[in-house]
């Protein structure tokens, strides 16, 4: 196996959900945003290239259920951290005008990253579903697995065995086979025939 695979086997892996998801890309991004203010002077570039491997994570990490999340968070992890980084004048119109200026600046980082957590998102869920159609097909293909479906499991009680028939429906006797059922027909004529015998006597 080769060793970027084994190293990216030693990341840890969590399942977030679609909310998790969105508050780990902005808080990531805000202090990464604080930290290239102090330590790289706002650094468009700087904040460009950590913005990608987050969108990476964001769609690595979100579960399964909440996939169609991951490219929403991403732009909206980005506007949050990019605000002290935007450079606004003093007043909240100044500053809003620094964000606006600042997403239409960094557009081209804003585009890669969501394309990246759109991609991730779309071949997880692409896989997802040929593993679940691969465990479809192999139920149905053991006849043993779709029996045991069909009967409701191994183990399974009468009353749950009465609660699975139809309304209406009696229960089904066990099969008899043709020679028990005339063996017991002539047991049943030969306890009868003494009683026959001592109502004729005299």
């Amino acid at each position: 196996m080769p060793p970027v695979v084994l190293a990216l086997r030693r990341f840890p892996n969590p399942r977030l959900t679609g909310i998790g998801a969105g508050l780990f890309a902005c808080l990531t991004m805000f202090v990464l945003a604080c930290l290239d203010r102090l330590l790289f002077d706002s650094s468009e570039l700087v904040y460009g290239l950590l913005f990608l491997p987050v969108s990476a994570f964001t769609a690595v990490w979100v579960r399964p259920a909440d996939l169609v999340t991951a490219p929403i968070s991403v732009p909206i992890a980005f506007a949050v951290g990019v605000f002290p980084i935007s450079g606004g004048t003093e007043g909240f119109g100044g500053q809003l005008m620094g964000l606006v200026t600042a997403l239409a600046v960094h557009a081209g980082w804003l585009y890669g990253g969501t394309l990246i957590a759109g991609l991730i998102a779309s071949v997880r869920k692409v896989r997802l579903m040929r593993a679940r159609r691969q465990y479809v097909l192999a139920q149905e293909r053991n006849p043993a697995a779709r029996e045991q479906r069909g009967a409701g499991g191994p183990g399974r009680s009468p009353r749950a065995a009465a609660a699975g028939r139809p309304a209406g429906s009696a229960p089904q006797s066990p099969a008899v086979s043709p020679a028990s059922a005339a063996a017991a027909k002539a047991v049943r004529a030969g306890a009868g025939a003494p009683a026959a015998r001592r109502t004729q006597r005299p």
